[in-house]
């Protein structure tokens, strides 16, 4: 075929994928190259060539093969995993190299050796929806394989990924990798008899279309939809499948009786309404236990394009929604003892004393997270927090012994990441950590996969805003703060921070004083930077001013032991800031 061309075909896509990559090669470079080598020598190549598969393309961690029958790709993943397994077994101590692996039945688009379109996207993503060891596949390859493989299928329910539209109905092959979770369960069970676990559990009832024309209830089915994809995102929030949702369609019931029915704590609904060139989209969360409205908005936009006003619509609520019922729910675990709270309940407490920044508070923060790790230590969500603690009070001189601090922190971490590497948390985490070892590049990377995982979580929004400004990209970094915040308007007062900072880096100094005065009690730290941008928009008495609180606040501060606090990627930057913090009157050190 000519390497211009393309054509489009069906395809049986296997998309494998090592867990775990690269903290192993952190670990040991040449060692997990070598044991890697020796796996695809001895385990992957032989099953591919058994099978009459092909290689498509490779990554350092990751392989796409295509094979003629999907039989044949089912086949070859059990016995790759069988394989894996087997090889590793005899790595005794230490992480095992172990694969997650996707299989999809598909059209690809075909052009040269190389495959692209949603049926390689659907394998990468069911991929990533595997457990280590583990297979996932689509609904698909069931319906095609039927009884020719002797192997049981697991059904995970509808799952919502990245970049794709529709939600994924996905299925895992029985005794690879862990058990599916509970969680998968209620998305593919219509009437769990209760919650499955302490994370608080939520459905979106088709939003009700005002009007009655064929037009309005199409645009609300999509917002109802949309919002159910993006919201499932949010790994601490347990969503009812879209299909589950739908089934209420047009029934007469009432809260209490839904939430009942569906084992669920919180009901959001709402109405789409068109009149003239406008729409109007109300949404209300409402806590059903309570029987109360925790949040209601109501969205007026004009009608030109009504999917870029869906993602818009989307977006907005998106952004304000899941912090609202994770803060009903933490109102809720307050009202309990410590002693009776669950691991997840303990971590939503830990997370409002860690926010207090004192060294009382983060204290009290880590001894309710030792805590939920001993409930349960396979929480990844709990031990990355724990490092959030543990960096906090290293960074804040919180802790007698620093260096035990750091790697307490480093281990948990790692800990973290093995238990689960598609936790969007883990990774905004080890970006933070990344960036205070001011090591930009691994930031980056972990940032990058955070991203990827939930684009709609505002800290993770707001540090890629941070990110790019310590790169020496501050316009963007403005943009991406920005982005955080408008949403929400709940969003956390540190916010401005993060604004005031990326508009000082960007020489924007009336603008980066505008942000810093929004914060109700700046520490030295921030008064510092303030001082500065003051000093550089030409208001040197104000800028004395403030230089004089910080030293009035913090004696001994000095820009020399300021300055290796801010991370900056680019020495001009760091030039720029330290300039500016000596024009205020700041003492050298």
């Amino acid at each position: 075929m000519n390497e211009s061309s393309s054509e489009c075909r069906l395809a049986a896509i296997l998309a494998a994928d090592m867990v775990g990559y690269s903290r192993l090669m952190e670990a040991d470079e040449a060692g997990t190259l070598a044991r890697l080598n020796a796996i695809r020598a001895a385990v992957l190549d032989p099953a591919i060539g058994r099978a009459h598969g092909r290689i498509v393309k490779t990554t350092g961690d990751g392989v796409l093969f295509e094979f003629r029958s999907i039989v044949d790709a089912v086949r070859t993943a059990t016995e790759i995993q069988r394989g894996v397994d087997a090889a590793e077994a005899a790595i005794d101590p230490g992480p095992r190299i172990a694969f997650r692996i996707g299989i999809n039945l598909g059209d690809v688009i075909v052009k040269g050796d190389d495959l692209f379109g949603d049926g390689v996207n659907i394998a990468a993503r069911l991929q990533a929806l595997a457990e280590p060891g583990g297979i996932s596949v689509a609904a698909a390859v069931i319906d095609h394989v039927g009884h020719r493989v002797d192997v049981t299928f697991d059904d995970l329910g509808e799952q919502a990924v990245r970049n794709i539209a529709r939600p994924i109905r996905a299925f895992r092959i029985a005794g690879f990798g862990a058990e599916p979770t509970r969680a998968a369960a209620v998305a593919s069970d219509p009437k769990p008899n209760g919650p499955v676990d302490a994370r608080p559990s939520a459905v979106v009832l088709p939003l009700l279309a005002m009007g009655g024309d064929a037009d309005g209830d199409l645009f609300a089915d999509g917002m109802t939809e949309d919002l159910i994809t993006e919201i499932s995102r949010f790994r601490d929030l347990l969503v009812i499948s879209c299909n589950t949702s739908f089934a209420f369609k047009g029934r007469a019931t009432k809260v209490k009786d839904v939430a009942r029915e569906l084992g669920v704590q919180y009901v959001v609904k709402g109405s789409v309404r068109r009149a003239g060139n406008r729409v109007r989209v109300t949404v209300q969360l409402i806590d059903a236990e309570a029987d109360r409205h925790v949040w209601a908005e109501r969205y007026d936009r004009d009608l030109e394009d009504l999917f870029a006003i869906q993602d818009d619509v989307t977006r907005s609520i998106v952004g304000v929604l899941p912090g609202r019922v994770q803060a009903a729910h933490r109102e809720r675990a307050t009202k309990k003892p410590t002693t009776n709270m669950t691991a997840y309940e303990l971590v939503l407490a830990c997370k409002t004393l860690h926010h207090r920044s004192n060294e009382s508070d983060n204290a009290e923060a880590l001894r309710l997270l030792e805590r939920a790790i001993a409930l349960n230590p396979n929480f990844a969500h709990a031990h990355a927090w724990k490092a959030c603690v543990l960096g906090r009070a290293w960074s804040n001189g919180f802790t007698p012994d620093p260096g035990t601090a750091w790697n307490e922190l480093v281990a948990e971490l790692e800990i973290a990441l093995r238990i689960d590497d598609n936790d969007s948390d883990v990774h905004r985490i080890l970006a933070a950590v990344s960036t205070v070892r001011d090591d930009l590049e691994k930031a980056a990377y972990h940032q990058e996969r955070a991203l990827a995982l939930n684009p709609n979580d505002d800290l993770i929004v707001v540090q890629q805003g941070e990110l790019l400004t310590r790169q020496g990209r501050a316009e963007e970094g403005i943009t991406w703060v920005r982005q955080a915040m408008r949403p929400n308007p709940f969003h956390a007062e540190r916010y401005w921070s993060h604004l005031g900072r990326a508009c000082f880096v960007a020489r924007r100094y009336g603008e980066a004083v505008q942000a810093y005065r929004r914060i109700r009690a700046p520490d030295p730290a921030v008064r510092a930077t303030l001082a500065g941008a003051l000093a550089m928009a030409g208001e040197a008495a104000a800028a004395r001013e403030e230089a004089a609180e910080v030293l009035r606040r913090a004696p001994d501060f000095t820009i020399a032991g300021f300055m290796p606090k801010t991370h900056y990627g680019r020495a001009e930057d760091a030039d720029h800031h330290r300039a500016a913090l000596r024009a205020a009157g700041l003492p050298e050190g």
